[in-house]
């Protein structure tokens, strides 16, 4: 072998380019083409998979490919075939776990070989690094149609967990790559979601996003930029470059000017929700100064995407059409970075929700994630209740138990998520906060969660320079709001209820825009029943 020990500590992993030769994914084009156009977008390393071919014409493809591997100072590794990677001199392999075995490998090709092993699992992981892996290969990450004999499909979580395992002290072990339909429209938020404390991963592997497109090096180039530029502009609570407020006072301080703001915006508010709630939930935004739109065509979801505003997905009548377009509207916000809040209605009533649920997370990324106690459980696969329909069911949790869950679950899924209840929880992974504003009657009145929803959606569409601050501002304008319809003289119940409360979101957020501009905006911190919460 010509393998070259100089190479390794030089190679970029952030782009690893994965061949495939079949009509589907190649079309008539030629292979070495290909790769030498992909390896001028800037791909970094290049692995030749080939499963049906004879011998003989792997060596001649693969000793084609090396000469232009070679030309760019980038390793080519062979898929499986130690005797093909011996033959041409290529600088490694890459090994499945139906392959021969890391030990063996190693014995065969010797210590400068670069060695690659999938893993799509901790214990993978760990045997892989334990034998002396050079790289490991995670995934499947989503379904693909290159790859049809896959075992597992782990999602951004199963990344996560993998990456965790990966650690010796703070720093990762090996080099991990993910691979699994990997593309434009999901590496950024792959790269963040992935992300376990300070692991992230070295880079993605992709085979169709580059093989199978008309122009290979505009691709690969598309896509390296999208991997080197900031991960964590559309989706962290706060992006980069922007401070959060940890503090408490001057945290409830900044609320106003966002109710202020939001009051005049007419910011879009698309709400993919069930239809019985459609009429309140477009009244409620109205009244707080978004603009609602209620549509589930998805073919018209990535025009709106364009618009500036946000995406609710409500899960309150989760039939097999409707999930296939709610993930069409998440393609669609996603590809812009517009916010998506998920809210899981009755996630946890029966096993179809609860697999809407995995289905709709390793669908896309979502800003938010909103539901009572039981939804949450059930998204963060915890619930040990059975939930009747959309309510909650009694609860057994302590209130640090609910802070704890939302904490855990933010961070897991590196988004915003709240817990509705008597009391509200609210985090983003670093901040949480408990929040004791609202009314019974909301409890009382078809639809007052997912307008909650739809208010904090639009809020975050607003203000996406702190994700967090702006859902707890669209909270309190919400339930700050229904405070003041109980107390109104009009309310006797439910019903005289619903018309209160929806002059009340508008009063008082024109009260709040009022008092902001005439400078007395301390007069809002006295209302809101807002404290930090302390999790470890």
């Amino acid at each position: 072998m010509s393998s070259n020990p100089q190479l390794r500590p030089s190679i970029d992993w952030s782009l690893y380019l994965v061949t495939d030769s079949t009509p589907a994914i190649l079309g008539d084009k030629d292979m070495v083409h290909v790769v030498e156009q992909a390896l001028r977008g800037g791909v970094g390393i290049v692995q030749y998979r080939e499963k049906h071919a004879d011998t003989g014409a792997m060596i001649e493809v693969a000793s084609r490919l090396h000469a232009v591997t070679q030309k760019y100072n980038v390793p080519l590794l062979i898929n499986d075939r130690l005797d093909v990677c011996q033959a041409v001199g290529a600088e490694g392999v890459h090994i499945g776990q139906d392959d021969m075995n890391m030990v063996r490998a190693r014995q065969i090709l010797g210590p400068d070989a670069i060695i690659g092993v999938t893993a799509s699992s901790p214990q993978e992981a760990e045997k892989a690094i334990k034998e002396g892996a050079d790289y490991l290969g995670i995934g499947t990450t989503f379904a693909t149609p290159t790859k049809l004999d896959t075992k597992h499909i782990i999602g951004t979580r199963g990344l996560q967990e993998i990456l965790a395992t990966c650690a010796t002290g703070t720093e990762k072990s090996i080099p991990c790559v993910a691979i699994g339909s990997i593309n434009a429209s999901n590496v950024q938020r792959v790269l963040h979601q992935s992300t376990a404390g300070t692991n992230r991963l070295n880079g993605v592997a992709v085979v169709s996003a580059i093989m199978a497109s008309a122009d290979p090096e505009a691709a690969a180039s598309s896509l390296l930029d999208l991997i080197k530029s900031s991960k964590d502009t559309f989706y962290a609570a706060v992006p980069p470059g922007k401070e959060a407020t940890t503090d408490l006072e001057p945290l409830i301080a900044e609320v106003p000017a966002i109710i202020k703001k939001h009051v005049a915006s007419n910011t879009l508010c698309h709400n993919m929700t069930n239809t019985v709630v459609q009429n309140f939930v477009a009244n409620v935004c109205l009244a707080t100064g978004s603009s609602p739109i209620m549509s589930e065509n998805g073919p018209e979801a990535p025009d709106l995407a364009k618009l500036g505003g946000a995406l609710v997905i409500n899960m309150g009548t989760a039939t097999p059409e409707k999930i296939a377009t709610f993930l069409e509207g998440m393609r669609a916000y996603n590809a812009v970075g517009g916010p998506i809040l998920l809210d899981p209605v009755g996630g946890g009533a029966t096993a179809v929700r609860r697999n809407a649920i995995k289905t709709l997370l390793a669908g896309g990324f979502f800003s938010i994630i909103k539901g009572n106690e039981g939804e949450i459980g059930a998204v963060a696969g915890t619930s040990t209740t059975q939930q009747r329909g959309v309510d909650s069911g009694p609860s057994t949790s302590t209130e640090r138990d609910k802070a704890a869950l939302v904490k855990a679950l933010a961070r897991r899924e590196r988004c915003v998520v709240l817990m509705t209840g008597k009391t509200d929880y609210l985090s983003d992974g670093v901040r949480t906060v408990a929040i004791n504003n609202g009314s019974a009657f909301l409890g009382k009145i078809t639809g007052a969660g997912c307008a909650l929803g739809a208010v904090i959606a639009s809020y975050v569409a607003l203000h996406q320079d702190d994700k967090f601050l702006a859902a707890l501002a669209g909270i309190l304008h919400y339930e700050i709001a229904a405070e003041f319809a109980e107390k109104d003289a009009s309310c006797k119940g439910p019903g005289s209820f619903i018309p209160a409360f929806l002059d009340a979101l508008s009063i008082f957020g024109n009260d709040v825009a009022e008092n902001t501009s005439s400078g007395r905006s301390e007069e809002f911190r006295l209302l809101a029943k807002v404290e930090l919460v302390s999790v470890e």
